[in-house]
């Protein structure tokens, strides 16, 4: 038997091996943690069991993933979308559980009596099964950029939903498990505690939150806030918890609080770590929980139990969305992308087995069905566009619709500019180029946006640029540049890929983020790479220098200077502490001093006697007492010298090495 910190370090060295593995399959970490819990498990290795330390972090965990959901929850957002949410959502959640229900009555009086699953039973399932992993589909949505699509506002939508519904059914599923005589009561008497409770946290609450938040934050000490933080989120949820409620709840309404002050974004970077970290460990439990032997032997109803709900929750979704008006396409997308089950699933059978209202058996066999569809998800989203122009018969016609206006609108076109992505960083350059007559051609995946931009007179369409039809109807054979103004690297490479086999000679201008992929960019065939952080920089000294006195002739000859060079001597920067996390894989290139002292190898040698070259490291300065030197191949370094080196966090460390070892 472990003690306490061994079973941590088991759990930690476990989850971090599991991790490490899955983001190599570039699968999600969540599936990791399962995978883990699984082979460490009582029914795999034994090395672990659930223990009452085990229960503890898991708990914790799904306390910390609610208090993230309470952070997120925005009124305004839900109102800008209400018809999805509260219309498709509500729909979505309420029939799933109403098809489990219904299924559980025309199957209890064929199965045993240990197996049969009466009304509660079945609503605590049809409320499990009822959940899709966000983990898994905002992820696949960002990388394939679908977020702002038709399909993607629905997919958020449900989700929402989802997250919002798992606040009663947290209340519900604890109370069913009571005896049939004092159930209507239980009920009764959990609800009206939770209004008490709600309206304490929420009404008085928040006023004290407020002030409380400002008192902390005037102290000006991080530690403070922080402890503050994770007084307020255990706080609120030990008081649920003390009126009979879950955790849960009470960490959700302390996210809701915080959400409406200020310091959300601080709060929601600062209780990441505990989540995630938290949460995985829960994951890790749950996956303890799945006998492996059981599954085995009785691997068809497993089958059974997986592909029946998924097809069910496919069916469902793309109904409801086709009647509420979405296309096929779009309809059976939406139901593609959440035909999987979801972190809260896992939370919501924990819930039902605490209250023993499903057996055991019937347990394993829907937490087996439960992970592998969710293993299976990122698979079936990945090929959901093959799978739906294969399944419906008007998505070709559509498509082709699409592509129709948008090559009618750049038909008569020469010499244009095809802009990719018409957000704000293409509105203005289509406004310099609509003053300057130049003509060009926006392509988006933005609904709304396409169409009141085009109800003002943009010349937008509808259309993904890393799509090759896409590029052929906006003329990329007779245009004379395109722009790529979204800030996304694997987008952009996608799109450098098509227009080199469809029009080499294409002069292509790419936005990103900073200088980290603009190498990368410029081999993928990048014209010009302009990257956001170096251009301010740029923008913030030459206003300085005008400020200053700098004549502006000069000015603008060094910023041109900084351009032609490609932001060489502006490339890498010295990091601190603060910059860790904001480079967690050590990507940006970087700037390292290193003082030489008595005896070092280098002293008395030349530069290019080093071999900094082999190691991918350069030297940008040398400093000599209060002088800098010139930096040439033949420098010879002397004792104190202070050397300057630039390049990525290996090449910095092995180049530093041949300087002093």
């Amino acid at each position: 038997m472990f003690s306490g910190l061994e079973l941590t370090l088991l759990l930690l060295g476990s989850a971090v091996l599991g991790v490490v593995a899955f983001r190599m399959l570039h699968l999600p970490p969540m599936l990791g943690y399962l995978a883990v819990g699984i082979l460490i498990g009582p029914h795999s290795l034994g090395l672990a069991d659930n223990s009452e330390t085990t229960h503890a972090l898991a708990e914790f965990g799904v306390v910390f993933l609610m208090f993230s959901i309470g952070l997120e929850f925005s009124l305004s957002q839900l109102m800008a979308m209400r018809r999805i949410v509260f219309g498709l959502g509500l729909a979505q959640v309420v029939l799933t559980i109403a098809a489990t229900m219904l299924f559980g009555w025309v199957i209890s009086s064929q199965l045993p009596a240990p197996f049969r699953l009466n009304w509660q039973a079945a609503f605590a399932l049809g409320g499990a099964l009822a959940m899709s992993s966000t983990a898994i589909v905002v992820k696949m949505l960002t990388e394939r950029l679908e977020l702002e699509s038709q399909h993607g506002r629905r997919i958020i939508g449900i989700l929402l939903f989802q997250d919002l519904a798992v606040v009663p059914l947290l209340i519900l599923i604890p109370s069913l498990g009571k005896p049939p005589g004092q159930l209507a009561e239980t009920l009764a008497w959990a609800s009206f505690k939770a209004v008490i409770v709600l309206v304490l946290l929420l009404f008085i609450g928040q006023k004290i939150m407020r002030k409380w938040f400002t008192i902390v934050v005037k102290r000006r000490s991080q530690e403070l806030f922080m402890l503050n933080l994770l007084l307020i989120t255990l706080g609120a949820a030990w008081i649920t918890e003390r009126a009979g409620l879950s955790m849960a709840l009470g960490a959700f309404v302390a996210g809701m609080l915080i959400s409406e002050t200020q310091y959300k974004h601080q709060v929601e970077e600062d209780i990441k770590p505990f989540r995630d970290v938290l949460l995985g460990l829960f994951f890790i439990t749950v996956g303890m929980l799945l006998n492996v032997r059981m599954v085995l032997d009785n691997w068809w109803l497993v089958l059974v139990l997986l592909c029946g709900p998924v097809l069910l929750k496919f069916a469902l979704i793309a109904l409801l969305a086709k009647l509420f008006g979405s296309s096929d396409g779009v309809s059976m997308r939406t139901g593609l992308a959440l035909a999987q089950a979801g972190e809260f699933g896992f939370v919501l059978l924990n819930l039902s087995a605490g209250a023993k209202l499903l057996d055991p058996f019937i347990i394993q066999l829907v937490l087996a069905s439960m992970v592998l569809s969710m293993l299976v998800a990122p698979f079936i989203i990945a090929k959901s566009d093959q799978i739906v122009l294969k399944m419906a018969s008007n998505e070709w016609m559509l498509q082709s619709l699409q592509l129709t206006q948008i090559a009618s609108r750049t038909m008569a076109t020469q010499k244009h500019v095809i802009v990719a992505g018409f957000g704000r960083s293409g509105q203005s350059l289509a406004t310099l180029l609509t003053e300057e007559k130049v003509a060009y051609q926006a392509l988006d995946l933005d609904p709304e946006r396409v169409q009141e931009a085009q109800a003002a007179g943009a010349h937008v369409s509808y259309g993904d640029a890393a799509r090759r039809e896409s590029l052929i109807a906006a003329g990329i054979y007779r245009a004379s540049a395109m722009v790529i103004t979204y800030a996304s690297t694997a987008s952009a490479l996608k799109v450098l890929h098509l227009v080199h086999e469809l029009a080499p000679t294409l002069p292509v201008i790419v936005r990103s983020y900073d200088d980290t992929d603009l190498d990368l960019l410029k081999k993928a065939g990048a014209t010009e790479v302009v990257p956001e952080a170096l251009e301010g920089s740029l923008m913030l000294a030459s206003h300085a220098l005008v400020m200053m006195g700098v004549p502006l002739r000069r000015v603008v000859h060094r910023v041109q200077s900084a351009r032609d060079e490609r932001y060489a001597s502006l490339r890498g920067f010295f990091h601190g502490v603060n910059d860790a996390a904001e480079d967690p894989e050590h990507l940006y290139v970087r700037l390292h001093s290193v003082t030489l002292r008595e005896n070092a190898p280098a002293i008395g040698k030349r530069l290019d006697q080093l071999g900094l070259d082999g190691v991918g490291a350069e030297v940008t300065t040398i400093r000599r007492g209060r002088e800098r030197v010139e930096v040439t191949p033949v420098t010879q370094l002397v004792s104190g010298d202070v050397v300057v080196l630039r390049g990525s966090a290996e090449a910095v460390t092995k180049a530093e090495a041949c300087l002093l070892a």
